[in-house]
């Protein structure tokens, strides 16, 4: 079968959804590289750091708008990485992996933010989160976006127009009162 880099090799079993494992640990194996270098250049230079983490953040946002198979670390996997590593055996789906990124995002955009305000604390202290989340996936497979995910799909509920709606799950209407109570007129 003809080698797709837009699919990690092959086309996953499972659906266009879906992606290979080993795709979003190398880049949290890459992720975690790129944020060690973040705090070491933060020990002596926060301009460096702030540039550092301001690329991240860039390969962050492209991971949470476009998905696994075009981020940047995602398509070296598919090009150099996937097709030495075997066929995809296991695959997961990428919309969680798209919340992964997004939190990634705003770890990298308030290190950034405390770069930039002179404060080598804040900036270091959200590389570090960042960092842990990263190296957690990359050498546990343990992906903390992932695991949030479902808890902030349950409170994301919609209803058929698209506007967010209670997540309760109780409704009010004109014929009756305060919490389902018949209405006094």
């Amino acid at each position: 079968m003809p080698s797709d880099t837009n699919d990690n090799v092959t086309k996953p079993p499972g659906g266009p959804d879906r992606v290979d494992v080993r795709g979003p640990r190398f880049a949290a194996w890459v992720t975690s590289a790129v944020l060690v270098v973040v705090l070491i250049a933060a020990t002596f230079s926060a301009g460096l750091a702030a540039v550092l983490i301001a690329a991240q953040g860039v390969v962050f946002a492209i991971g949470a708008v476009l998905g696994p198979r075009r981020h940047p670390y995602g398509r070296i996997f598919a090009a150099f990485v996937a097709p030495r590593v075997g066929p995809v055996t296991e695959t997961e789906p990428t919309a969680p992996l798209r919340f992964a990124q997004l939190l990634g995002l705003i770890f990298s955009a308030v290190s950034l933010l405390g770069f930039l305000a002179g404060s080598t604390v804040v900036g270091g202290v959200f590389a570090g989160f960042a960092l842990f989340a990263a190296f957690l996936n990359a050498a546990f497979g343990i992906c903390l976006g992932c695991q949030l995910y479902p808890l902030v799909t349950r409170f994301r509920r919609t209803t058929p127009s698209g506007v967010v709606g209670e997540s309760s799950g109780i409704t009010r209407d004109a014929t009756s009162g305060p919490a389902g109570t018949p209405a006094q007129n």
